[in-house]
């Protein structure tokens, strides 16, 4: 097996400097980039096969980034990246590829690459994508970092709840379905359309009071519990598999048990964190339940969600136009969604052209 080479690192380079490992059995075409890198003030790091580099991030998993040829002997490009992202998650993959070689590097996309350099290789270009993957890269580890943070902070604060400090306990939950939502443009202001939208519809079905706030509320919090879920899911764009389905539908419990504490004062709010994936037909999760067993305010936010996840940007499916995804509403009706909430939510938006409502 080929020793993996490290380049010393000249005088120019900051001490400091972020490690790039290059990976290409051509040794010309290694140290053009190695130069490349080089004066921008990073620290290239050499290996001539996909072994050498597996390798070489298998003894120091802490090289934030890899830039691979995708055609080599042995270990190619694409298996290349499919063993770093398995093994080295945190590690950012860029693909050099030539003009002929785009579906491939569209593959390497599929298999988690962060992006892909054209041959022949430019400065600008290698700066541009070098800057932007090493971004998403620190944008990844500090959301993750957030995430972890905010979920042992909960934890912490859910043992000593005490009556005095539930209404600030309520506020950083909000805070924390932001934050949650900030980790992805797709569902950016997700959660409060959900609410407007559950809010005005319960208005039409003549719930107010209390009753209205707690729709309000639970609207707004309904995907508190994907503050565990981890982002490769959330953000997947193609199908999930039947175990990381389980784990996505592990949120409603999950939701319930973070707010366990507002129980006594909200119980409205956490059966609709519990129940709004329920269907009417009995299909749905977590507990199978039908017809009137579903709370009517987790029916509400149900359809709210629906209309919203459908009439936004996922990363999983194209945007329906307000109209295309009302007609998929009603066509559910009666087996998903109560008929009767899909009416009172079509009273309440009578003006499709003005959905979906914008956050600002």
């Amino acid at each position: 097996m080929t020793t993996p080479f490290r380049q010393p690192v000249p005088p120019e380079a900051p001490p400091g400097s972020a490690r790039c490992l290059v990976v290409d059995d051509d040794p010309l075409v290694r140290r053009s980039l190695c130069r490349v890198l080089l004066a921008q003030g990073m620290e290239p790091i050499e290996a001539e096969s996909g072994e050498a580099a597996l390798a070489m991030l298998m003894a120091d998993r802490s090289i934030p980034l890899v830039i691979t040829d995708l055609y080599m002997p042995g270990m190619d490009g694409l298996t290349l990246v499919r063993e770093v992202r398995s093994r080295c998650p945190d590690t950012a993959v860029l693909v050099v590829t030539g003009v002929a070689d785009v579906d491939t590097a569209v593959k390497s996309f599929q298999l988690g690459a962060a992006d892909y350099l054209s041959k022949p290789v430019l400065m600008e270009e290698v700066r541009a994508r070098v800057q932007s993957a090493l971004e998403k890269r620190r944008l990844v580890l500090e959301n993750r970092w957030l995430q972890q943070s905010y979920q042992e902070r909960l934890e912490t604060q859910l043992r000593e709840l005490t009556q005095r400090n539930k209404e600030m306990f309520l506020g950083q939950i909000q805070m924390a379905v932001r934050m949650l939502e900030a980790r992805d443009i797709y569902t950016r202001g997700h959660s409060q359309r959900v609410s407007i939208y559950a809010t005005k519809t319960a208005v039409q079905l003549g719930i107010t009071g209390d009753l209205l706030e707690q729709v309000r509320l639970g609207g707004e919090l309904h995907d508190i519990g994907k503050i565990g879920t981890r982002d490769e899911i959330l953000n997947k764009p193609g199908a999930l598999t039947e175990a990381e389905f389980k784990e996505v539908q592990r949120h409603v419990t999950e939701g319930e048990e973070i707010l366990a504490p507002l129980r006594r004062d909200h119980p409205i709010m956490l059966q609709i964190v519990r129940s709004h994936h329920e269907h009417l037909d009995g299909s749905g999760f977590p507990d199978g339940l039908e017809g009137d067993a579903i709370p009517l305010p987790a029916r509400i936010v149900s359809v709210a969600d629906a209309f919203d996840a459908m009439t936004t940007n996922r990363a999983y499916r194209e945007t329906r136009t307000a109209a295309e995804a009302l007609k998929e509403i009603e066509r559910h009706a009666g087996t998903q969604f109560d008929r009767e909430v899909v009416g009172a939510f079509q009273r309440g938006f009578r003006d499709l052209h003005r959905l979906p409502i914008r956050i600002a």
